[in-house]
């Protein structure tokens, strides 16, 4: 408890983005974020009051951290589950636990369960050598995909092969490794959720998520033409109370082109598939993130508009396009700020979101959102706000 407010403390375990986000929400419920930083120049630590530099994955550090937590939770889904099971044990009040977030950071794991639930997911298996791939392949059809068991994301850990021969290297490699068959993709979309420990739960609408080289580079709010979105909610919120999730969910999915929807991923953190509800919903998913894990009632989750989308602000992999300076006969680049200047007068309903990261080729440094009642319109002024304010003005 924060002896000068009274009011209760979260530590979140991580100084990304997310903790950053999250800690702005926390400051309107008058609320103490505390952070655990891998270091000082975290998003997080540049902008938090009460930051402690350490290792997630040291126990004596996670629990030094905790002392004087009313609740801890996660940025990442990295901390080492042992270590999650030994502060519930020592009486830390995690969100969401070590049970629940087992099946977030162990795919094959993840995949069991959801069978044993009748929860659809691509076909899949475990692998560890050749036979057993070429076995599976020739059964779903090849290329099929390859995935690290634990530890990937944003595409790292994830491969597409065509034989066993071209996954020689990767089955070689020492990882945990599972198979899955690819699907015939319309789509991917998400179904983000809450769910406190008294057991409320709130569901935001179903998004498309537009995927590029693996990662997602725009969030369409709600996902358009989608036949039973309430049916997807449930099966979120199903996933959540299955699994004794606590904090918010995201339920990454497979729409194919023969009509099914099936469960890709789950995330159980705050998700960049539902940084849209910052200005998009009555209730963002960072501050009913906090709500959760302290067992507060939650909030609505209306939209604020008919159509949001939201566009990550992606660092081009070369530099920006260069502008005449006025002085000089050279070709000098344009700065972020500038384009910061430009992009607010031009487009002035864009909201802007920057992490505090330092700009580096293909790196995700933020995002935008734009709000609306025609989705074509929207969804063009996003991604133009977005393509100039990351590369400036490009050559007609």
């Amino acid at each position: 408890m924060d002896a000068r407010t009274g009011l209760p403390v979260v530590g979140m375990i991580g100084a990304g983005q997310l903790a950053r986000m999250t800690h702005q929400a926390a400051i309107a419920l008058g609320q103490s974020l505390k952070i655990l930083a891998d270091s000082a120049e975290d998003g997080a630590a540049l902008v938090a009051s009460d930051v402690v530099v350490g290792d997630y994955r040291d126990l004596a550090d996670l629990r030094s951290f905790a002392r004087g937590c009313d609740a801890v939770t996660w940025d990442h889904e990295h901390v080492p589950n042992e270590h999650i099971r030994a502060l519930t044990a020592e009486g830390v009040n995690v969100h969401p636990g070590a049970d629940a977030l087992r099946f977030a950071q162990d795919k094959g794991a993840m995949r069991a369960r959801l069978a044993e639930l009748g929860i659809a997911s691509p076909r899949w298996t475990p692998v560890t050598d050749p036979e057993t791939l070429k076995t599976f392949g020739d059964e779903v059809g090849w290329p099929l995909v390859l995935k690290a068991t634990t530890g990937g994301y944003d595409g790292k850990g994830v491969w597409v092969v065509a034989s066993p021969e071209q996954a020689r290297d990767i089955l070689t490699s020492g990882t945990d490794l599972l198979a899955e068959e690819r699907v015939d993709l319309v789509r991917e979309l998400a179904a983000v959720v809450a769910r406190s420990p008294y057991g409320q739960a709130a569901a935001w609408p179903v998004v498309e998520t537009v995927q590029k080289d693996g990662i997602n580079t725009e969030v369409i709010a709600p996902a358009p033409g989608l036949p039973n979105p309430e049916a997807i909610q449930q099966l979120a919120l199903t996933v959540a109370a299955e699994l004794g999730v606590t904090g918010v969910l995201a339920v990454e999915l497979f729409e194919t082109a023969d009509g099914r929807i099936l469960v890709n991923e789950l995330a159980m953190r705050p998700h960049n598939s539902a940084h849209w509800t910052i200005e998009g919903s009555n209730t963002s998913q960072f501050e009913q993130h906090v709500r959760a894990v302290l067992d507060y009632p939650l909030g609505t989750t209306t939209l604020t508009a008919p159509v949001v989308v939201s566009v990550n602000l992606l660092c081009p992999t070369v530099a920006p396009q260069a502008s005449l300076h006025p002085d000089h006969d050279d070709v000098q680049p344009k700065a972020l700020d500038e384009r910061m200047h430009h992009t607010m007068a031009r487009w002035p309903e864009v909201k802007i979101h920057l992490y505090g990261k330092a700009m580096r080729p293909g790196r995700k440094v933020g995002h935008l959102t734009v709000l609306g009642d025609d989705l074509a319109t929207i969804r063009a002024r996003a991604n133009a706000a977005a393509d100039y304010l990351m590369n400036g003005e490009r050559d007609a």
